[in-house]
């Protein structure tokens, strides 16, 4: 059965010149968070693609039934696909959608990566005990932490979290991070001073750890869901110098 996608979370697709850039959100969210910045990109012409990750955009019983292996495995579909049509590809990506451009860009070849708040570091064995005795007690959802925003505006996401998906999520986060030292193309990781839903360490672990450059960008007056938060001028004008340099 094909559910219906809320209003504002479609996917968003633009053809546009010979580089394409793949565009990645978050967990419990989907496009509407990243939806300005695709656009600012397209109008720059490049080719874009938004695609809304499974399980999302819908209900959220219908995310409780997915897992890493259905988001990681439409991010790499959607690289390829738009691989197929551009010169060259670059990925952007916020929270998961930032885990998910690193997976991209350690089995693909991007020409380089966006990061906005991303994670791609296992919040440690403490969180991860805290989830499974929640699961175990029964508690299968609990309260969304998708809209952390210091403007108070709306992050677009469920109002719960799935605790098994979760779990999945972080799961795939570790092979993500097993694998950073094969990134060696350009990264510009922007990040949050104030994120109530990723550790500071997911960036430190990254700029430590991948072989390619890298150029972090600091926000003082947002929190997690950057995009749409307080600084969302300077991180669309920060990714879109950051994607003409590394197209030109």
């Amino acid at each position: 059965m094909t559910l219906e996608i809320v209003k504002g979370q479609e996917p968003f697709s633009s053809p546009g010149g010979p580089f394409g850039v793949l565009v990645l959100h978050g967990f419990t969210a989907g496009p509407a968070t990243m939806r300005s910045l695709a656009l600012r990109a397209a109008g720059a012409g490049y080719t874009v693609e938004l695609p809304l990750l499974p399980g999302h955009g819908t209900t959220i019983e219908d995310l409780t039934t997915k897992t890493w292996s259905d988001w990681s495995g439409a991010a790499l579909a959607s690289f390829d696909e738009l691989a197929a049509r551009c010169a060259r590809v670059a990925v952007v990506g916020l929270s998961m959608g930032g885990g998910l451009s690193t997976l991209v860009a350690e089995e693909r070849p991007v020409v380089g990566s966006v990061l906005i708040n991303p994670i791609v570091t296992s919040p440690g064995e403490a969180d991860e005990n805290a989830i499974d005795q929640l699961i175990d007690a029964g508690l299968e959802v609990v309260d969304g932490i998708g809209s952390d925003l210091k403007n108070g505006g709306d992050g677009f996401a469920y109002a719960g979290t799935p605790m098994r998906s979760l779990k999945t999520l972080i799961e795939g986060i570790k092979t993500v991070h097993a694998g950073l030292s094969r990134i060696t193309a350009p990264t510009l990781l922007i990040v949050s001073r104030e994120d109530h839903v990723v550790y500071w360490n997911n960036c430190d672990d990254y700029m430590a750890s991948v072989t390619g450059p890298t150029e972090l960008v600091w926000l003082e007056d947002s929190y997690h869901v950057a995009t749409l938060d307080n600084d969302r001028e300077l991180v669309e004008s920060a990714t879109m110098e950051f994607l003409a340099t590394v197209f030109s």
